[in-house]
C-alpha cells in the first residue's frame, strides 16, 4: 500500500520518498535557521495534528521520515494550511524553512514554512518515536568504579530457548584494567559564545534559544513612569523594521531602561539579541506580529556603524480616508492627505493636573473625503506649527500619518498617539501621486468630510437645504436629528456672551468641557469632576444670525466651529475684551467674519427649554465658500435637471 501510495506520483517524488523511507531524514539540533539548500529540505509525512494554545492558535505537528517521529510546532502565519485542509494527518509535506530548539528539554522542529507534496497518503514505514536515549548511545565508564554490566545467565539461557536458531552466544570477556587517563583541571567549561545567527523578526518564535535580528528603529516611545502594587517603575518602547518587511515591538523596563534608553535613535540600525518573546498587548501594539521582544540585562544591543540600504526606513499600509468611516473606534490606521485648514495650537489641561498642546487640521484625498487629524503635545509645536506655517504660506503640503488612531466621537477622527509618526512631504510614490492629484484638479476638487458633521447611522451623502427649508419641511422633529448643509452668510453675532468657563480636565482621551464655577477661594470648581484647578478653559457659544436668499435663522456655534468662523481661539477672544478691553481689536474680530458666505454643516434637533419645545440648529462645521467647487456643484446640478 505504501509503494501504491508512491507511485501514483513522477519518479522525482518517488525516489525523494524511497530516501525517506531507507535514510530517515528527522532533523537535528545542528540545523540552525538559514535559507535551506534543495538537500537540506527534508521529505516528511504528518502522522497526527493537534490543536494546542489557550489565548492564541497554535497547531502542533508528529512528524515522521518513516523511521522516527518528531514533534513539531506550525508557525501561525501556517495555521490557514490546516484550517483550509492543505495539510492534514497523511499528508507528505517538504520543510522548505524550519527551526529545530530545545524547550523544557525536548527537542522541537519549528515549521517556518513548508510545501505539500502529497495531499493524501497512508502511513509509511514503521515509525517510532526518537528519545534522549535513543539519540544519545550510552559508553561505558572504564575507570575501575564502574563496568558494563554482564547479562545474566537467566537472561541468556532464556534468550537461546527463545530462539529458533542454533546460534550460541559466547561469554563477555571483561577488558584489561587499564589507568584513568590523567586528565588536567582546566577550569569551568566556557559556554559557546559564538555570535547567534541573525534571523528575519518573521521567523522569532518563544521556542528558539538562541537568536539575533538585524533591523532599523522606525519609532521611539517616550520613558513612562508608572505605579502599581509592586512599587514604581518606568518603561518604554521601539519599533523595529527588518529588509524582509518583518515589524515587532521592543519593551524595556526599569533596570533595562536605563542601559538602552538613551543608546536607541530612530533610523538608526541595531543587531539586537538575548531577549524574551511574549504575546504582544495588542491594547497597545498595533504592529502586525503576535509577538513584543523583553529585553532583559543579558540581552545585547549593538549599532551596526555601516548604513544598509536593504532595510526601508519606514515601512506604510495607506488607507483611504473613505475607509476610516466604517472603521472601528480605536483602531489604528496609516493615512496620507493633502492638508487643506490647520487651527489654532490651544493649552489643554489633563486630569493629572498637566497641560498639554491640541491642534486640529484637516486632510483630504483621491476618494473626495476629508478628515479631521488631532495633534497632541509636541507634535502642536513641532510639525503642527512647520504646517501652520506652510499653509500661510499657501502651500498645501502632503502629509503622511503612521498610527494614527480612529476615534468615532460625532464622527470619525484621527488622533495622534504616542508611537503616530508624522512625515511632512515624504520622498514615496504615494505622495507624489497625491501631489499630482491635487495639483490637478484636487485643489479645485469639493471633499465630504466625515469628522462631526457625520450623520450617524445614516447615508453621509451631502443633503443641501435652504434657510426656509428647515421651517417648511419641519426638520429636526423626528426622533433623530437631521443631518444638512446650508450655504449661508452671517448678519449678527451676539457678543455679550460668546463663550463659557469650561473644565480643562481630560477624561481619557476627552475633554470634560463641564461648565465651571468660581468657588470662594478664586480657585475654579468642577462638579462632574469633582476637582479644583487655578485656571478654567474658555469655549465658544456663539449665537449667530445666518441669512440666505430665502429667509434668515439662529444658529449655535460652539468650541470648533466658533474657531472656524472667528479664526481665533475662544481664550484669546475672551483676554481682548475683557483683560485687555481692547474694543477696537475685539470689533475687528467680529466685523471680519460678517458678510461672509459660508457652508454650514448643521445638525438640527428638537429639544425642550423648560416648558417649551423648541428646533434648535446647531453648527458642526464652517468653512468658506469655494467658489470654483461650488460653481461646478451648481453645474452638475443644471446637468441634472436638463
Amino acid at each position: 500500500m505504501e509503494i501504491d501510495c508512491v507511485r501514483r506520483h513522477d519518479q522525482r517524488y518517488r525516489l525523494q520518498m524511497r530516501k525517506l523511507k531507507t535514510r530517515g531524514y528527522i532533523v537535528d539540533d545542528d540545523d540552525l535557521h538559514c535559507p535551506w539548500p534543495p538537500e537540506k529540505r527534508p521529505l516528511v509525512q504528518i502522522l497526527d495534528i493537534k490543536l494546542v494554545g489557550n489565548t492564541q492558535e497554535r497547531y502542533r505537528f508528529l512528524l515522521s521520515d518513516a523511521v522516527s517521529t518528531q514533534h513539531a510546532m506550525l508557525a501561525t502565519q501556517l495555521n490557514d494550511r490546516v484550517k483550509s485542509g492543505t495539510v492534514r494527518k497523511g499528508s507528505v509535506i517538504q520543510l522548505i524553512d524550519y527551526i529545530c530548539s530545545t524547550v523544557q528539554n525536548r527537542k522541537i522542529i519549528v515549521v517556518l514554512n513548508m510545501e505539500t507534496i502529497i495531499p493524501d497518503c497512508e502511513i509509511i514505514g514503521n515509525p517510532k518515536m526518537v528519545t534522549e536515549s535513543d539519540s544519545l548511545a550510552p559508553k561505558p565508564v572504564l575507570n575501575g568504579t564502574s563496568r558494563p554490566a554482564m547479562p545474566s545467565t537467566n537472561t541468556i539461557l532464556g534468550t537461546q530457548n527463545a530462539s529458533s536458531n542454533t546460534q550460541s552466544f559466547r561469554p563477555i570477556v571483561q577488558p584489561a584494567y587499564q589507568p584513568p587517563p590523567n586528565y588536567k583541571n582546566h577550569g569551568a567549561i566556557m559556554k559557546n559564545e559564538a555570535p547567534a545567527r541573525i534571523i528575519p523578526i518573521a521567523a522569532l518564535n518563544p521556542y528558539q534559544g538562541r537568536w539575533a535580528i538585524k533591523a532599523r528603529v522606525t519609532a521611539k516611545g517616550d520613558l513612562r513612569r508608572y505605579n502599581n502594587a509592586r512599587g514604581d517603575g518606568k518603561v518604554f518602547s521601539f519599533d523595529l523594521l527588518d529588509s524582509d518587511g518583518g515589524e515587532i515591538r521592543v519593551t524595556c523596563f526599569n533596570a533595562v531602561v536605563d542601559r538602552f534608553y538613551e543608546t536607541i535613535e530612530v533610523s538608526k540600525v541595531y543587531v539586537i539579541s538575548k531577549g524574551s518573546l511574549k504575546p504582544a498587548q495588542k491594547n497597545f501594539n498595533h504592529l502586525k506580529n503576535e509577538w513584543e521582544i523583553f529585553l532583559e540585562n543579558t540581552s545585547t544591543v549593538d549599532l551596526c556603524p555601516e548604513e544598509d540600504a536593504s532595510i526601508p526606513r519606514q515601512q506604510f499600509s495607506f488607507k483611504p480616508i473613505s475607509e476610516i468611516e466604517n472603521a472601528e473606534n480605536n483602531s489604528i490606521f496609516d493615512i496620507i492627505g493633502v492638508v487643506i485648514s490647520v487651527n489654532p495650537s490651544v493649552p489643554i489641561l489633563r486630569k493629572n493636573g498637566m497641560e498639554t498642546q491640541r491642534r486640529i487640521l484637516n486632510l483630504k484625498d483621491q476618494s473626495l473625503k476629508s478628515v479631521e487629524l488631532t495633534l497632541w503635545g509636541e507634535f502642536c509645536n513641532r510639525e503642527g506649527q512647520k504646517l501652520q506655517e506652510m499653509i500661510d504660506s499657501g502651500h498645501f503640503p502632503v502629509l503622511a500619518v503612521k498610527a494614527g488612531k480612529v476615534n468615532d466621537f460625532s464622527g470619525k477622527s484621527i488622533g495622534t498617539i504616542s508611537s503616530t509618526q508624522l512625515f511632512i512631504d515624504p520622498d514615496s510614490q504615494e505622495a507624489y501621486a497625491l501631489r499630482n492629484w491635487f495639483d490637478r484638479v484636487g485643489k479645485d476638487t469639493s471633499s465630504q468630510s466625515i469628522s462631526r458633521d457625520a450623520i450617524p447611522g445614516g447615508s453621509r451623502n451631502e443633503i443641501r437645504k435652504t434657510v426656509s427649508q428647515i421651517k417648511d419641511e419641519g426638520l429636526g422633529r423626528s426622533d433623530k436629528p437631521d443631518w444638512v448643509t446650508v450655504k449661508g452668510t452671517i448678519t449678527f453675532i451676539k457678543t455679550d456672551t460668546f463663550c463659557y468657563t469650561a473644565c480643562p480636565l481630560m477624561t481619557g482621551d476627552r475633554q470634560c468641557n463641564k461648565k465651571v464655577s468660581q468657588s470662594g477661594n478664586s480657585r475654579w470648581q468642577c462638579d462632574r469632576c469633582n476637582r479644583e484647578f487655578e485656571e478654567c478653559d474658555y469655549r465658544y457659544l456663539l449665537q449667530v444670525q445666518v441669512q440666505d436668499h430665502t429667509g434668515l435663522t439662529w444658529m449655535t456655534a460652539f468650541q470648533e466651529s466658533g474657531e472656524e468662523i472667528l479664526g481665533c481661539a475662544a481664550k484669546e477672544l475672551y483676554r481682548v475684551k475683557y483683560e485687555e478691553q481692547n474694543d477696537s481689536r475685539f470689533g475687528e474680530i467680529i466685523k471680519g467674519c460678517l458678510f461672509s458666505q459660508y457652508m454650514f454643516r448643521l445638525k438640527i434637533k428638537e429639544e425642550m427649554y423648560g416648558d417649551e419645545q423648541r428646533v434648535k440648529v446647531t453648527v458642526v462645521k464652517a468653512e468658506k465658500v469655494n467658489y470654483s467647487s461650488e460653481s461646478r456643484y451648481l453645474l452638475d446640478l443644471i446637468t441634472k435637471r436638463h
